[in-house]
């Protein structure tokens, strides 16, 4: 087509058409203004030397035009600035035509021009010149074609001019998109939204701007398959109320990123997303307090374990933004590891900080590494993220979940006591709560080891003889808190997944809540409680109302522009399946073991007072865990357990992979021997 052929010239080709263009429109202009004065009296050609102007202009003008930059402007990006150029530009060339012209005429050059052309000459020119810009930036947009259509039009191939949406917002951001979108033509805009009642029933841009409460008519008038959020500094609760008021219209709903993004120019359709979850929960983050979040980080060196994970890789994050003198990042996954170091190592450098970034590849089962490694970069603070989450996984590994979990925290903790570590920050989870599975009874038992820890001035090691006593220095603080969205094994990027392959959604029980943060929100909590304990400290982070998973996987749908399939609607696009719950899952999680929680400085953090054991009476517990999992006594393990850990309640069986595989060889081997085999 000849618009993909105009589009595809080289840029000086195009430069060249556009000159062109301007000699024939400037000629035009002189014409129509002579003809308009003097077409009474029988003119239509140039006479008595007016064939010199038609030549002078366009000598005088277009060099004006070249230097004024009039070539530079890319048609399909024509804007405001543009068209104010080109005022700029035709004018001066007008004035240096009108002034030679006058010039000329007081020399004695005669010529008939009456004083009366020379507006017409300027006005004729300025339209002529600007008007073709317009209408070509039109022509390849498409928006002359679609003008104020409802409907999509179709070329003669039948192919569309591209997907009808609507934008909800029309601020900055909002035309922003709409001039991204007119660039990718893969979507047609048709109208906004917005709930400014300044703008409703206003036309912007072209388009009609609808209020919030007139989306359903705007659906129908339009037609379109999708709304788009450009509403990137309104606050979570205000895109609550938005994202409920679109549920049920049958249009996929996306948004663009945040304000940031959109300040750094970044707004383009490649940029549109899924709406964020978070928003769904309408829960609007407090801002850090600067003071608590730099405490333990500013000009120290800090070492996160499990830096490569969802949350630890957040915290190192936030940490490199508090610059710190040294940050570990102690990772037992090279892949993982390698992810982090080389996205934060760009970060520092392009930000020209002088921060030391030391990737470590170990595990916290290595005593002996945690110590080598606290050591030689002389760690002030340790922010313990490394853990095995994964309720049915570790339920199914109960082992690796003890050693890793209970034991990988000890070893890591008294590193940190050897190494004389100012601050130990613990990440725990609502899991740990009365616990219905081993890893929350890990998690508990973690908690126990910290807390007693904390309260011994100099404590025999786990391990070391009885003769040997270590002086602690460390202040042991440990952060409780539920679901984090997008984490590895979360619920969200699954039901995503099954949506777009058709569902069913998979939902474990019709009545099952979880507690839900995002993960930079979490992050930037558990710094500041870190910060504020005083050795001991058991700190929950203020979640807001649970979520049940059920009504998460319902929004999910309806704001993919489709509907549940159920009893009610048999005909709908996703079904939601019930799956029953997995081994150690509980339908309601907990933040509290007892009921008195107190505040803090900080309205999203509170301290429990939970009950703890003293190191003493922790010792033999330890030994004979330890013991337990060598002689994989999986029926000794939830005994001792279930002895230590207040509250622990297992709903099913011991489900260990390895444990029962070994009852199913015994069982044969029984077999065997009453067969007689």
């Amino acid at each position: 087509m000849l618009k993909e052929q105009l589009i595809e010239l080289s840029h000086g080709q195009k430069r060249s058409i556009q000159i062109v263009a301007d000699v024939i429109l400037l000629s035009l202009a002189l014409w129509l203004a002579l003809y308009l004065r003097l077409g009474d009296e029988g003119w239509i050609w140039p006479q008595d030397g007016q064939g010199f102007l038609f030549l002078l202009g366009p000598l005088l003008a277009i060099p004006l035009y070249v230097r004024m930059g009039m070539y530079r402007a890319v048609m399909r990006h024509f804007g405001n600035v543009a068209l104010y150029c080109i005022a700029k530009a035709v004018t001066l060339g007008f004035l240096a035509f009108a002034l030679i012209l006058l010039v000329a005429k007081d020399l004695g050059w005669e010529v008939l021009f009456p004083r009366s052309v020379y507006f017409s000459y300027w006005a004729l020119s300025l339209i002529l010149i600007g008007g073709l810009r317009l209408l070509a930036r039109e022509y390849f947009m498409g928006d002359w074609l679609t003008a104020g259509l409802p409907t999509l039009q179709h070329n003669k191939d039948g192919e569309h001019s591209g997907q009808p949406v609507a934008i909800y917002g029309a601020g900055a951001a909002g035309l922003q998109l709409l001039a991204s979108l007119k660039v990718g033509r893969l979507y047609k805009a048709l109208a906004f939204v917005d709930d400014d009642p300044r703008l409703v029933g206003r036309t912007i841009a072209g388009l009609r701007v609808y209020s919030g409460a007139e989306v359903g008519s705007m659906i129908a008038d339009t037609r379109v398959a999708e709304i788009f959020l450009a509403l990137p500094s309104a606050p979570r609760s205000r895109r609550q109320e938005i994202l409920t008021n679109l549920q049920g219209h049958g249009v996929h709903v996306r948004t663009i990123p945040g304000i940031m993004d959109l300040a750094c120019g970044k707004v383009k359709v490649d940029d549109l997303q899924e709406v964020d979850i978070a928003d769904l929960l309408g829960r609007d983050p407090v801002p850090p307090d600067p003071s608590l979040f730099q405490r333990c980080i500013k000009g120290q060196a800090v070492m996160v374990t499990g830096a490569g994970g969802s949350i630890g890789s957040e915290l190192c994050r936030q940490i490199v933004q508090s610059e710190p003198t040294t940050l570990v990042l102690f990772e037992h996954s090279e892949f993982a590891l390698y992810e982090i170091h080389s996205e934060l190592e760009g970060w520092i450098r392009a930000r020209k900080l002088d921060i030391q970034l030391v990737p470590i590849m170990g595990s916290i089962r290595n005593f002996g590494r945690l110590q080598d490694v606290i050591g030689a970069w002389q760690i002030n603070t340790i922010y313990h993220a490394a853990a095995y989450k994964h309720v049915p996984m570790v339920e199914h590994n109960i082992a690796e979940g003890i050693m890793n979990n209970v034991f990988g925290t000890l070893n890591a903790a008294q590193a940190a006591i050897k190494c004389r570590v100012e601050n130990f920050v613990l990440i725990s989870t609502d899991k740990a709560v009365r616990p219905t599975n081993v890893m929350g009874s890990t998690k508990r038992l973690a908690e126990l080891v910290l807390q007693a820890l904390s309260r011994e001035q100099a404590p025999r090691l786990w391990g070391e003889t009885p003769s040997v006593n270590q002086v602690n220095r460390t202040r042991f603080t440990m952060v409780r808190f539920g679901n984090v969205l997008g984490s590895s094994g979360s619920v969200i990027p699954r039901f995503r997944e099954q949506i777009r392959r058709g569902g069913p959604i998979t939902v474990t029980h019709p009545d099952i809540t979880r507690y839900f943060m995002t993960i930079p929100e979490a992050a930037q909590l558990v710094i500041q409680a870190g910060a504020m304990g005083q050795g001991g400290d058991v700190f929950v982070l203020d979640m807001g109302e649970p979520v049940t998973i059920l009504g998460l996987a319902r929004k999910m749908i309806m704001l993919s522009g489709l509907t549940v399939r159920d009893d009610v609607n048999p005909n709908g696009d996703i079904a939601i399946t019930f799956s029953g719950l997995r081994p150690g899952e509980k339908l309601y999680e907990e933040l509290l073991i007892g009921d008195n929680p107190e505040a803090t400085t900080h309205s999203k953090i509170h301290r429990a007072n939970e009950v703890y054991m003293t190191w003493s009476a922790l010792l033999p517990v330890l030994d004979s865990l330890r013991q337990a999992v060598r002689d994989d006594d999986y029926n000794l393990v939830r005994e001792t357990l279930l002895a230590t850990v207040q509250g622990y309640a297992p709903t099913n069986g011991i489900v260990d992979l390895l444990y029962e595989q070994h009852a199913r060889q015994e069982d044969v081997v029984g077999d065997s021997k009453v067969l007689g085999v």
